[in-house]
């Protein structure tokens, strides 16, 4: 991880964060009242909002990258940050459509420290608030009645669809038996780094940049958000449970063909001829599931041998490179370009 970041100062980035929160949750929550009953609980639920037994509650409501980056986008076209406002709420609707969804497709029990909502509340209730979500999004950009919404809805249907065809290919690459480190970026890049491009994008839109300077707002996103998925892989096999809120080794239990897999396998020397002849066992086994700890750590362990754990933490270095680089052909105010680059640090050194 980038050495300079330690010296960072991270008050600031947590201000930030808080920042995109504060102003975004407030229509957030509007919008989610707009849902019929029994939704409107059920998203109240996912977002930490309210418990299992529907009484308040101060849930964990994730990290709020993606509100912070919509508020910056905005002062970076030289707007107020509040512009930001409707394409961060937007664009964290869109994120938590595919956290519900995502979470019912690879089975996934636990986010941030609590039960999911398909575990909760059932399958039907996660694919309809899910759906709901994408719905709303559009709606908050739409009825805006602006060109500029207009502009900010294009930018995020099109980052949407490619969200979806990343997964999509998440998912059928957990059938096959390899995958190329280069179809892995590619998937990465459709899942995360979409919408992570469009948030950082949006606020500028809506604060009437032009499509030059929306373009490389959203370069900086692409590569920041292939960064924070290469730091995400890496927690997902070895993240400290207590700080991710998931099980340990939890992409090795869904045989996940994330980065530090992919790239161990494209290795060369016994540890990848192992670990390639184990995978390639486990995804005929029928008892994957009563796999001992002993059994994970040996398969990660495998992985960092080949190299994959290292190769993953020089991409995620690389990338961070790549997204600040974009920023130079942006003029904005100091202060924004350093707050831009503050997040894109506390995004490849983050913990959770």
């Amino acid at each position: 991880m980038p050495t300079a970041d330690a010296d960072r100062d991270t008050t600031d980035v947590a201000a930030l964060l808080e920042r995109g929160r504060t102003l975004a949750t407030p229509v957030l929550k509007a919008a989610i009242e707009r849902l019929a009953p029994p939704m409107d609980t059920v998203a109240a639920y996912h977002f930490g909002w309210i418990d299992a037994a529907g009484h308040p509650a101060e849930g964990d409501g994730g990290k709020a990258v993606r509100p912070a980056l919509a508020l910056l986008s905005a002062e970076a076209a030289g707007a107020a940050p509040e512009a930001g406002i409707p394409g961060a709420v937007a664009v964290e609707l869109v994120h938590n459509f595919s956290l519900l969804h995502d979470d019912l497709m690879d089975g996934d029990e636990q986010r941030r420290h609590r039960d999911t909502v398909w575990k909760v509340h059932g399958p039907a209730q996660a694919i309809l608030v899910g759906d709901a979500l994408f719905a709303l999004a559009n709606e908050i950009l739409l009825e805006l009645g602006t060109l500029e919404a207009g502009r900010a809805a294009r930018r995020l249907t099109t980052a949407s669809r490619a969200l979806i065809d990343g997964q999509a290919q998440d998912i059928s690459y957990e059938h096959r038996e390899r995958v190329s480190v280069e179809e892995c970026l590619e998937m990465e890049g459709n899942k995360t780094g979409a919408l992570l491009a469009c948030a950082v994008s949006i606020g500028a839109v809506l604060g009437g940049a032009d499509d030059r300077t929306a373009d490389a707002l959203e370069r900086y996103g692409y590569h920041l958000g292939l960064a924070f998925q290469a730091v995400d892989d890496l927690l997902g096999i070895w993240g400290d449970p207590e700080a991710t809120g998931k099980q340990t080794w939890s992409d090795l239990r869904q045989r996940k063909k994330s980065l530090p897999v992919v790239a161990a396998l494209a290795a060369e020397g016994p540890a990848a001829e192992r670990l390639g002849s184990l995978l390639a066992a486990d995804a005929k086994a029928n008892d994957f599931e009563n796999f001992s700890e002993d059994e994970f750590a040996a398969r990660a362990a495998l992985i960092e041998e080949a190299g994959g754990r290292a190769w993953t933490e020089a991409e995620a270095r690389r990338q961070h490179t790549v997204a600040i680089e974009a920023l130079s052909g942006v003029g904005m105010p100091d202060h924004v370009r350093e707050q831009l680059t503050a997040l894109a640090d506390f995004v490849v050194v983050r913990k959770r």
